[in-house]
């Protein structure tokens, strides 16, 4: 799982998680006796109360668990019909519950179950508001900025080189568009620049037909390729329209979008898979 697709209500849920499993190793009754009779008794853990540790502080972990995974999962997977994140979040409900009933039963509650219950009611809280808060659904940590790459066969730092292909800094031409000479760079099936220029007075007849095609415009669909992240993540569908997702773009990862379809965006993974970005709200350009 990629740690940059976690949003802050993850980090809600995880952090919370940790408490409660810190809780249930606490003592779960207090004493009211005297400090040196208090030193003499042991007070019980959860964990050696059976119904407790098991059907209150597990059932917790256990929900947080299953809510984090369905939220990090392509596709939501169900149990007897019900979404996993549901059933996790059910857990957590269940979990505040009875460890509410334990301290209201309890004569004298201890550190262990006070810390508890207020571990599962952030618990519970974080996982039934996650999905409808959007303050919670911000990613958890914000996306890198990408250092420049270096154009193929020009070290770092040299000087006169060039922007290479790639966010950031790569000044990319549009289909059609001529080069800049300062730059040093040729058209795709062009002599370099020297040649062209030893060229020129050996062919003027050529000039015309060459400042026509240098002011001929671009062609139709006037879409420049750019960079682009994604606020949380999303799937994408493959080019053929099918319902199944190839792949899930994450956060904090740059994708080249290489082609616009309506309000939709066609995308270049990584790996060189492309496919439809069909939720486009919110996307960060590079």
């Amino acid at each position: 799982m990629n740690i940059r697709s976690l949003t802050r209500g993850d980090g809600v849920l995880i952090g919370a998680a940790v408490v409660l499993f810190i809780a249930s190793f606490l003592g779960i009754s207090g004493c009211d006796a005297p400090a040196n009779i208090c030193d003499q008794v042991d007070s019980a853990y959860s964990w050696e109360m059976s119904p407790l540790g098991w059907g209150s502080f597990f059932l917790g972990i256990a929900g947080a668990a299953l809510v984090i995974v369905s939220r990090a999962l392509p596709q939501p997977r169900k149990v007897v019909g019900l979404d996993l994140g549901q059933v996790g979040a059910a857990f957590t409900v269940a979990s505040a519950w009875t460890l509410l009933m334990w301290v209201f039963e309890s004569a004298n509650a201890g550190a262990g179950l006070i810390l508890g219950l207020i571990a599962s009611l952030v618990l519970a809280a974080g996982a039934v508001a996650g999905p409808l808060v959007p303050a919670l659904q911000a990613p958890l940590l914000g996306a890198p900025k990408p250092q420049t790459p270096q154009p193929y066969g020009m070290q770092p730092g040299q000087p006169g080189a060039p922007g290479g292909y790639g966010y950031p800094g790569a000044q990319q031409q549009p289909y059609g568009a001529q080069p800049d000479p300062s730059l040093g760079g040729q058209s795709f099936g062009g002599q370099p620049q020297q040649a062209q220029q030893h060229m020129q007075p050996q062919a003027p007849h050529d000039a015309q037909p060459q400042a026509a095609q240098a002011q001929a415009p671009a062609p139709a669909g006037d879409f420049t390729p750019f960079w682009f992240a994604v606020p949380v993540a999303r799937p994408l569908y493959g080019e053929d329209g099918s319902a199944a997702p190839i792949a899930e773009l994450a956060p904090g990862t740059w994708y080249l979008a290489v082609e616009q379809r309506g309000q939709a965006l066609v995308a270049q993974t990584q790996d060189g898979r492309r496919g439809v970005l069909q939720d486009t709200t919110g996307i960060q350009r590079g």
